[in-house]
């Protein structure tokens, strides 16, 4: 074979680029924005954000604790832990091929004799039993210990240990062990004990990284001891809360929060969460999987919404619960110290009430899987009846009831307008062929609720001289396989422009939608992703930031893009600037060119794109970003819009 020479070559290079079709340019449309034609004001609880007792959105995710069953739920047996393992679907777009796994037996390892330990239901710390040690008394090692505990190099971690025991059981050794080595450890000596159970405080420094860490309790004495519960969590931590996740969370800049449920409420007893934490007991999750500690219950949560800065939308169980509990949830919440429910509250560290406006009165109980699910006309009396309760303390709440488009919905209307300020819907898609599709599901199922909730204004007298709007307070794709623990999926660059659009739509009958809440915030279904050292933003989550913080607040109306493009437009609060955001679900570049009627565009402006390499391109902690948003000033050419494939593009122009 002959080398061609240099010269050669080039000419050969030449001939190909010039025989090469040069590629189309993008397609060039107008869009027009009309900036007279305002709508009803975008509620900013459109943003609303919704965490549930479920999987790893709280325990896992939120929450600092890093132990499971830290009150022992489960006996400890001597058994291996074991972890009910999920495989993910056929498809595996990074081909790691993550399961999740669900604790379904004790995760507490027994160190020396096996059958030293027992659980003991008399005397029990908290819960059914606690697991009580019969020390050897010859000097052999012997305790309990977890293992799988995520530990950084140079962190600190704090937390206590509760102990009863026999005098000659002490020193109790507590430590904190990062790798196999006799210096990979920092233990914490516990030289006293005692009859009653007396908490201890626990303070370490892991000096290396690992995601097998353990915590040991044992000792060399002899007698018994008893373990009545144990916690440890980064020192870091925001009132028990993870730092890491709350920093991501923040960027959300959510106004509303849901909890605590979703299909849990049903099953849920609210007293289970308030007082001592370590006193709580601990329960089988009543609507899905797992264990529920009852570490975080109201006072938890609105230590959470305060630091987030955010407000409660707080669900009262309709289920198996009653008109009297959820009054007595009200009281606690909002009444004076002066009551007998606000007088509990202040006992347990709050004597300022809360002041939580939004309830949500139930959840999904149209769905036969709904604990305590009941025919409608039955349901259409215990809502009202729930109502009043709630009233008769608190006039001024502000009730959601449960709906469901179509019978459901229209008879909650027709028969309890007097007894809600808002009806919520739900609405979740699946994965499509194609992108275009896949996005455009979103629209048609929000546009659905809307015309149906219009026809009702029409047609009920019920609502005549009424504005019961809507609070879609589940709203999400909800598909794939479970990476993040129990309904963790994935989220994908395709899913944040389907979002983008969701959106869109709820601009488009502002005067509807009230309040939207992304279901959910953390790991389930999630906006934010975690594992047990880090936390990032999905997809999904960039574009709720992004709308949030750089979308106007008063739509236009606009025209000349059709589908599969939508766009929509709208004015900042102050009118100084035009906001005009472009989702694109093609795998085709657009140029837009912007006709702005009825304001002068300055010329200045901002241009904000997420995309990323493909449909599938998605984000995890700890690596580097599939999918982000990029920033461009414009200083010249905001009066055109130029669109990346498989992209949100907004665009923020200033105009007078």
């Amino acid at each position: 074979m002959r080398v061609p020479t240099a010269a050669s070559a080039a000419l050969l290079i030449a001939l190909i680029v010039s025989l090469t079709p040069s590629p189309a340019a993008a397609e060039e449309t107008t869009l027009t924005v009309d900036a007279t034609a305002t709508r009803e004001p975008i509620s900013p609880y459109v943003y609303g954000q919704f965490i549930e007792h479920l999987g790893r959105c709280i325990y896992g995710g939120l929450w600092a604790e890093m132990l499971e069953d830290r009150k022992f739920y489960y006996p400890v047996t001597g058994e291996a832990p074991a972890w009910e393992m999920f495989k993910p679907g056929e498809r595996s777009y990074d081909g790691e091929g993550h399961p999740y796994e669900l604790l379904v037996r004790s995760p507490w390892m027994i160190l020396g004799p096996k059958d030293g330990v027992e659980m003991v239901t008399e005397g029990a710390f908290v819960g059914e039993h606690s697991p009580r040690i019969t020390l050897p008394g010859d000097g052999t090692l012997a305790g309990l210990q977890q293992e799988r505990l995520g530990l950084e190099a140079g962190r600190e971690y704090t937390g206590r240990i509760v102990l009863s025991g026999d005098a000659s059981a002490a020193p109790v050794e507590v430590s904190l062990v990062w790798g196999g080595g006799a210096s990979d450890r920092e233990t914490v000596r516990i030289d006293q004990l005692g009859g009653d159970y007396t908490t201890h405080p626990l303070s370490f420094t892991a000096r290396g990284a690992t995601d097998n860490g353990r915590l040991e309790i044992t000792s060399r004495g002899s007698g018994r001891l008893t373990i009545g519960t144990a916690s440890i969590m980064p020192s870091d931590n925001i009132l028990g809360w993870r730092a890491d996740t709350l920093a991501v969370v923040k960027e959300l800049n959510s106004p509303v929060y849901r909890w605590p449920g979703g299909n849990f409420v049903s099953g849920y007893d609210w007293k289970d969460g308030i007082g001592d934490r370590d006193r709580r007991p601990p329960r089988k999750n009543p609507a899905w999987k797992g264990v529920e500690s009852n570490d975080v219950g109201l006072h938890e949560f609105m230590d959470l919404v305060r630091e987030i800065e955010t407000e409660s939308y707080v669900a009262v169980n309709t289920g198996l619960g009653d008109a009297a509990s959820a009054a007595e949830q009200v009281q606690y919440a909002n009444g004076s110290v002066d009551t007998p429910m606000g007088r509990l509250r202040a006992e347990n560290g709050h004597p300022e009430p809360f002041g939580i406006e939004w309830w949500a009165i139930g959840n999904e109980m149209f769905g036969d899987w709904q604990l305590g699910h009941m025919p409608l006309t039955a349901y259409v009396e215990k809502h009202k009846e729930v109502v009043d309760a709630m009233r008769a303390v608190d006039p001024g709440i502000r009730p959601i009831a449960v709906g469901a488009v179509g019978e459901w919905s229209q008879t909650m209307l027709a028969n309890a307008a007097d007894h809600m300020e808002l009806l919520s819907e739900h609405l979740y898609w699946q994965d499509k062929d194609d992108v275009p599709a896949h996005v455009e599901q979103v629209i048609e199922g929000i546009r659905r609720v809307a015309d149906a909730h219009r026809e009702y204004r029409k047609e009920l007298p019920s609502l005549k001289g009424k504005d019961i709007r809507i609070a879609l307070d589940e709203w999400n794709y909800w598909y794939g396989p479970n990476e993040y623990g129990e309904l963790g999926t994935r989220y994908f660059l395709q899913d944040g422009l389907g979002i983008a659009a969701g959106l869109h739509e709820m601009f488009r009958n502002s005067d509807l939608f009230l309040m939207a809440n992304y279901a959910q915030t953390v790991n389930v279904i999630g906006a934010v992703k975690t594992t047990k050292t880090a936390a990032e933003m999905e997809p999904t989550g960039l574009v709720l930031a992004l709308y949030r913080h750089r979308f106007g607040t008063v739509p236009v109306e606009v025209g000349g893009v059709t589908a599969p493009l939508d766009v929509a437009a709208a004015w900042t609060r102050d009118r100084t600037a035009l906001t005009v955001a472009v989702v694109n679900p093609t795998d085709e570049a657009r140029q837009i060119a912007l006709d702005v009627r009825g304001a002068e565009p300055t010329g200045e402006g901002m241009r904000f794109v997420l995309t990323g390499t493909d449909r599938w391109a998605h984000n995890a902690p700890g690596r580097p970003r599939g999918v982000d948003v990029t920033r461009t000033s414009l200083e010249t050419g905001a009066d055109r819009i130029a669109v990346a494939p498989l992209s949100v593009t907004l665009q923020v122009v200033r105009a007078r």
